[in-house]
Order: structure tokens, then sequence, then C-alpha cells
């Protein structure tokens, strides 16, 4: 990992970067990224990006220095697509996109473009430390307790803080922690919105340590996961989690990591893992849905070309209009009535009647 001594300097978060009201939540950065990737799930030259911003009178900075990662590719600065450009593109706005940008925004890492200083590549630590030592650790999660006044109480007594103010940050700050959500992070269950930002968190970590030349192999992930602070800013930890994280990262390997978001690379590793087999293409090339049998909250959105990879990966896949309409409840209702269905056809029948199983598991 990257040096973590940290010093906090704003840029330009200091600016009005004009979200629009509240209630419309990060449409506008979902805008901005739809039409900054042209609807392209491809990595797209920085200087082009902001020129296709520039046409629609949006704010580029904040979009592409907080929020997005950035990599130097044969001299040329690149904005990558990743699991938020994949959400951005794959889906209308919504209040998950919203609580996946934010935990972009306070995840931190934007990687390195041309003439970027070096806090830059970290830019917002301040919003990041905010959240894991303090509203996790000293508010334990009471996001009510969350206002302007509490984050430039908690930037103006640290030391790393080096700016001339801190009134803007905070009030900017505070408006973005309510539009991303902030409320809905201390979830107990595994959520849709905490999967993606799973893969958006080994997304951005590895093009990191890519950064600094290091190859990293998926049996660091977790190791890789647990110092990047992404269970602090998520909610924390428990047993459900940490279960999960172990299969999404068995998934994550197999699907390619950041490969798995191009079609050519979804190919080749088809054809290595499964000779023969080829990537679906169906008509509908809308992403699917990653299923976990041991539990159905593990729920992850791909793409269509990925979907031999997930089932090789131990996952079920659902069509998308499942994914839209998905119940819990349902799904294992469907699967168990599914495996039963099988048992019969089979000929397959219990050999213990219910008042014998009850005497089994009450220990008679």
């Amino acid at each position: 990992m990257q040096d973590t001594t940290e010093i906090w300097r704003p840029g330009s978060f200091t600016k009005n970067f004009s979200w629009g009201r509240n209630q419309k939540g990060l449409s506008e950065l979902h805008s901005v990224i739809r039409a900054g990737f042209n609807e392209e799930l491809r990595d797209v030259p920085r200087e082009l990006f902001r020129e296709r911003i520039s046409e629609t009178n949006r704010p580029d900075y904040i979009p592409i220095n907080f929020f997005l990662f950035n990599r130097v590719e044969n001299g040329e600065s690149l904005i990558c697509a990743d699991e938020l450009v994949f959400q951005a593109l794959s889906w209308n706005h919504s209040e998950a996109f919203d609580r996946i940008a934010l935990f972009a925004f306070l995840f931190s890492y934007a990687g390195k473009w041309k003439g970027a200083k070096k806090e830059q590549r970290r830019p917002a630590m301040w919003a990041n430390a905010y959240i894991r030592e303090h509203v996790a650790e000293n508010l334990n999660w009471r996001t009510s307790l969350i206002s302007a006044d509490d984050i430039q109480r908690f930037v103006e007594n640290d030391p790393r803080y080096q700016a001339e103010t801190s009134r803007k940050l905070a009030t900017n700050l505070s408006f973005l922690l309510r539009s991303g959500r902030i409320q809905d992070f201390p979830q107990s269950r595994v959520q849709r919105w905490w999967v993606d930002c799973l893969f958006l968190a080994l997304d951005r970590i590895l093009e990191d340590e890519k950064l600094a030349g290091h190859q990293r192999s998926a049996a660091q992930y977790a190791g890789l996961l647990e110092r990047s602070g992404y269970p602090e800013l998520t909610g924390g930890l428990n047993m459900e989690k940490s279960l999960a994280i172990k299969h999404l990262i068995r998934l994550y390997a197999a699907l390619g990591g950041r490969a798995r978001l191009s079609d050519l690379d979804v190919s080749e590793r088809t054809q290595e893992l499964l000779p023969g087999a080829h990537p679906a293409r169906p008509n509908d090339p809308s992403p699917r849905g990653a299923v976990h049998l041991t539990n159905p909250r593990i729920l992850k959105s791909i793409p269509v070309t990925c979907t031999e990879l997930a089932m090789l990966a131990g996952f079920d896949v659902i069509s998308p209009d499942q994914i839209n309409d998905f119940s819990v409840e349902e799904f294992i209702s469907t699967r168990t009535k599914s495996a039963l269905a099988v048992l019969r056809e089979k000929g397959i029948k219990p050999k213990m009647s219910l008042e014998e199983l009850l005497e089994v598991t009450r220990g008679r």
C-alpha cells in the first residue's frame, strides 16, 4: 500500500459544485459520468471527458478529482471505467447509485494524472477520517448527529487538516453526506449497494496498487480490503458480512477483476477457464444478477457476458427482470420448490417420519 502519512488539503472541494437540490440526490454526478464516458464502458482520456462535460455546462473537477479513478498510460491521462461507471451506465439514477457514489468519494482513491499533486491521489481523506474515526467510533453510526458544525469542529481540531478555510468544506460535505444517504450505511444485513461497493473498492485498490508497481493475487484481496477501510466506511462488519466478503472475493476473482467490464477480456478468460465455452450474448444485453445460494442477499449485478464465469464461482444467475424485482423470500421459496420437484422426479423420499425427526433434533 502507498504511504499513509496524511496531509489534508481540500482543494476545489471548498468551492460551490452545484449538485442541485438535496431531493435529487447525486443525479448530477450520474449525468456527468454518462456524458463523460459517452455511454461507453471503457477508459476515456481525461481531456476528452472534460471536453464532453464542458458542453453540458456541468462541473467537472469534482467528479474527475474526487469520485472517479485516474491513471496514466503511454503519457496520456485516462479516467477508468470501473464499478461506479458500470452502475451509472447500466441503470437510471437511483438511491442505490447515490450510496455507491458517496462510498467512492469517502473511499478516496482517485489515482494519478499528469500534473496531479501527491495529496490528490487520496483527495478526501478528511471525509474518510470523519466517517471512520468519528461517525463510526465516536458517534457509533448515529448519523442524525452529523452536521456541518460537527464536521467543522472535527477538521479544525485535527493537525492533518492544512487549509485556510473549513466552513465551506463542512457545509459541502454535510450536503453530500445527506444527498448520498449516509443514514443507510449502518445496516446489519448484506445490501445490494454494499455488495457493489465491495467490487468498487477492489477495482480502486488494485488499480492503485498497479500505480505503485504491485500486482496482487486473489489470496491478498481480503487483507487489502481490510486495510483500505472498506468495512468501517460501510457500516462495520458482522458474521453475515464477513462470510459474504469471502464469496464475493471468489466471484470478483473469477470474473477477472476490472476485466469483467471488457467483452474481449471476458471472452478470453472464459476460453481459458472453460475451454470451448463462449460468453453469453443474448438479445437483451442488460446486466444479470449473480446470487449466492447460501445467502440470497449476496446479489451482484454483472455484465451478461460474465454469466458462465459467475456460475463457475458457485453463483446462480438471474435475469434483468428478476434483479429489478428481487425478493429474497420468493427466491428461497422458488429454489426450494424446484429442489423438491427434482427429488420427487428421482423418486427420492425421506426415510424418517416427522415425529422421528423431531425426536432426533430434540435429543430424545
